[in-house]
């Protein structure tokens, strides 16, 4: 792997970042990539060495088979070694380092004039009193507690003192339904949910105890459910079931500052979290302890060149993957400051994102196409952004407009943009430029991360070499890849590893060019991703099906200038029922009870019928091209009644004019 000199327009780094980079070149950058590929075993030892371990590994550092024809898949990390990440990630600091006055969070609120500075020390006592709270309740050593929290620190407190005690906690994003939320409670049977009462995003309060209410009611028959209620100094008046609600403050008054930490197998679960499935049914990734944690670590210390007078900020949410990486458990394990960030970029203005820069001398910060392209319709407040020294990008592939403002504006032409590409199974970064050392190209993720080989497959599961187009599939595992679907192994199995046996298959085609640079096209499967969010449409298509009215439904992406996709709904009536404006308001309603507000479509056609192959398949492709106006519509010899196309897009006009 050698980068030529290019046609394309190339962006170096600078000299100043190249002075004090971990990897300082692209040189030092193959010979590390090299090292990690051909001496696995040395590699990551050495990453392994810079952690606590109250016993060693017995077996080698990884083990794997990604061959379906072989046996069984499976990962294994240091197997035979004992720890605990929240050790890791706060008492090694605290304890070993003389860390405890260090910042670990500067906390902001929705409103500017709530924020909080918390340090490493402040950190782990409300972690140990937290996490005896929960031991009081009765949660041990691999028990699952749910929980479902703003961007607030008590979503960091618990979501740590989990760990601490063994517990696997699967964090729900607090902007999902009281269906969704349920879902996932009862298919990880968690015997605590931790909540708060409400939270405002911008101006708009969303009553949390209302929704998680209504979810324990569909999981009453469960016959399951204690928790606490994490009420905060913005309350609301909410609803009190004195037999199964427990004030957080009060459980939290008297709790215990110390509390010894549960010593764990290398491969015990850390936490599950829920993504999208292709059936509907969103799938429980499953990651474990010690791969897990050399892995953020690794990626969060590389990607972003982290040192330690740096202040960083991640934007994402806790309820997602990036939260946990790179806003919890990569940060912490490095003992960097970051930023912790309820809000949302415009309120109570548009210059929100700068001000907090501005304010906290942010130098890694680290967001979301859908929020730069937002951002980008209001240009740049006068703030001073002169801190920043590298900027990232996550959840979706930017578009070089986007790359362009980003780099020119935001980071004033001097920041290089790190276009990270992963994913909720990856548990990291598995294609990303590392800032001092990788020539960028806009909107491309350009190379792969340390121990990541990926290579890209036609149709028939034959390697492309050189300039090529196909699925994006992976060789060989990495410490921190997920270890299976949770109580569903032959999911994990079907679904990753089946298509191709021998390889992990990401579901993302890409794009190799000339130089060996990689270009994520977009999900292969029948999925989107609405403002970096992925998302099913089987899970959309099922909750429009629900209504009365409904006789079928059909959902695929359209774009958009500021969330990238969005999605565009053909929905089939039942005879005699009436397509309206009441409908769709009817229909978009119900998508949001069902899913949540993220989900909610932007467009809803009337389609008299599908376009349906012979043999009763939708073609999809198809109805792409017509949210997209797209009249080239290629090979139609296949569909039962090519008459529907003309229909549809007669229909069309009136939807997404």
């Amino acid at each position: 792997m050698v980068v030529p000199e290019s046609q394309d327009k190339m962006y170096y780094p600078s000299d100043d970042l190249q002075r004090d980079a971990h990897v300082p070149d692209f040189n030092s950058y193959l010979a590390l990539y090299r090292k990690s590929l051909e001496n696995p075993e040395a590699f990551w030892k050495e990453v392994a060495d810079e952690f606590f371990w109250k016993k060693p590994p017995t077996g080698p550092m990884l083990q794997y088979n990604f061959d379906v024809t072989k046996g069984n898949i499976y990962v294994k990390c240091m197997e035979g070694a004992k720890t605990n990440i929240c050790y890791n990630v706060l008492d090694r600091h605290v304890r070993e380092r003389n860390l405890g006055e260090k910042v670990a969070y500067y906390w902001e609120g929705n409103s500017p004039d709530h924020n909080m500075t918390i340090t490493y020390g402040q950190l782990l006592s409300q972690v140990c009193r937290c996490a005896n709270v929960l031991k009081q309740m009765g949660v041990k050593k691999g028990d699952r507690v749910s929980i479902y929290l703003p961007m607030i620190p008590e979503l960091v407190y618990t979501m740590l003192a989990c760990a601490r005690i063994g517990a696997v906690h699967s964090i729900v994003f607090a902007g999902f339904s009281s269906e969704s939320l349920c879902e996932r409670i009862m298919d990880a049977q968690s015997s605590v949910l931790v909540t708060a009462d409400g939270v405002y995003r911008g101006e708009k309060l969303i009553n949390l105890k209302q929704i998680a209410d209504e979810a324990m009611e569909k999981c009453r028959e469960n016959g399951f459910m204690r928790w606490i209620r994490s009420l905060l100094l913005w309350c609301v008046q909410t609803p009190w079931d004195s037999e199964c609600d427990v004030w957080w403050d009060e459980a939290m008054r008297d709790s215990p500052e110390e509390c010894e930490p549960e010593w764990l197998d290398a491969e015990d679960p850390l936490f599950i979290l829920y993504t999208s499935g292709s059936t509907g049914k969103p799938k429980g990734v499953l990651h474990t302890v010690a791969g897990y944690l050399l892995y953020t670590s690794l990626t969060f210390k590389y990607v972003f060149d982290h040192h330690h007078d740096d202040v960083y900020w991640c934007t994402a949410d806790i309820g997602w993957i990036t939260g946990h990486s790179y806003i919890t458990y990569g940060p912490l394990a490095n003992g960097a400051t970051g930023v912790l960030f309820e809000g949302i970029p415009v309120h109570p203005h548009v210059g929100r994102f700068w001000e907090i820069i501005e304010k906290y001398k942010v130098t890694k910060f680290y967001t979301a196409p859908t929020a730069i392209r937002l951002l980008m319709k209001y240009g740049r407040e006068p703030y001073d952004l002169s801190s920043l020294r590298i900027l990232g990008t996550v959840g979706e592939p930017i578009n070089r407009e986007a790359w362009q403002w980003y780099h020119e504006v935001v980071g004033q032409g001097r920041c290089p943009v790190v276009d990270t590409f992963w994913q909720t199974e990856t548990g990291g970064h598995v294609l990303t430029p590392l800032p001092a050392a990788t020539p960028l190209k806009p909107g491309s993720a350009t190379f792969p991360f340390f121990g990541v080989e990926p290579t890209i497959l036609n149709e028939h599961g034959e390697e492309l070499e050189g300039e090529a187009e196909g699925y994006l599939v992976f060789r060989r595992p990495w410490p921190g890849i997920m270890r299976t679907l949770y109580r569903n192994h032959e999911r994990f199995e079907n679904t990753y590893f089946k298509k191709f046996p021998g390889f992990y298959v990401t579901g993302d085609g890409c794009r190799r060019d000339k130089d060996g640079y990689y270009w994520i096209t977009g999900r292969i499967d029948d999925m989107l991703n609405v403002s970096g969010h992925l998302m099913s449409t089987a899970e959309v298509e099922a909750s429009l099906t629900e209504h009365p009215a409904v006789a079928e439904a059909a959902v695929v992406s359209r774009p958009h200038k500021v969330k990238g996709e969005c999605l565009y709904c053909f929905v089939t009536l039942k005879d005699s029922r009436e397509f309206n404006h009441a409908m769709v308001e009817e229909l978009k309603r119900l998508v949001r009870e069902k899913i949540g507000p993220i989900a909610t479509p932007d467009f809803i056609q009337n389609a008299p019928a599908l376009p349906k192959t012979r043999s009763g398949k939708i073609m999809r492709r198809i109805l792409r091209q017509i949210a997209r106006n797209e009249k080239e519509l290629g090979d139609l010899s296949t569909l039962a009644d090519p008459k529907v196309v003309e229909v549809l897009f007669s229909q069309r006009c009136e939807a997404a004019a």
